[in-house]
């Protein structure tokens, strides 16, 4: 049984120096934390050298995240690029009859099945690391914001301890009673 995000990585493990290019288009169907406008677009290469598997890559979508002041929806654009290196063992086939090249996993979240990369796992991590953390609307931080203001004034005013009411000011800016 052939899974399509496994990429067979063993060819270029079996001889150092011989790069893989691929290009990959996909909608990560897996991932339901992200709403991906267009598919996740983008290239990886793949080289061996003996001791460490190189696989570089660039990625681009368009996804939408929350305001972080609002909530509402906004669409972003996202690029990220790939700099992973993995370690090999053994010797490779192509150097010696007895032996072939193994990528150790050692990572806490599965990338690799035997000598083939599970290519949505790596681009999945890619593209939570670089979505903005704190995305902003139009409106920014500084601009009056119409759903901002709405969800801020709807709050209920809490009543504290009378002692504390002057310093409620510095909080709520009220004009200071004559």
């Amino acid at each position: 049984m052939r899974r399509e995000d496994l990429l067979d990585l063993n060819d270029v493990l079996q001889h150092p120096g011989r790069i893989l290019a691929v290009d990959i288009v996909t909608e990560l169907p897996e991932e339901e934390d992200v709403d991906l406008l267009q598919p996740l677009e983008g290239f990886l290469e793949a080289t061996s050298t003996g001791n460490v598997l190189l696989i570089t890559g660039s990625f681009k979508t368009r996804i939408v995240v929350e305001c972080a002041r609002c909530s509402g929806p906004i669409e972003s654009d996202v690029q990220f690029d790939i700099d992973e290196q993995f370690p090999v063992e053994g010797v490779p086939s192509s150097l010696s009859a007895q032996d072939f090249a193994k990528v150790v996993a050692d990572e806490p979240f599965p990338l690799f099945d035997e000598n083939n990369l599970m290519v949505e796992n790596l681009l999945r991590q890619g593209l939570l690391l670089a979505i903005p953390s704190q995305a902003l609307c139009s409106f920014g931080w500084d601009g009056p914001c119409p759903n901002a203001k709405g969800s801020v004034e709807t709050k209920p005013k809490i009543d504290g301890r009378p002692e504390f009411s002057k310093l409620s000011n510095l909080i709520h800016r009220e004009e200071p009673e004559n």
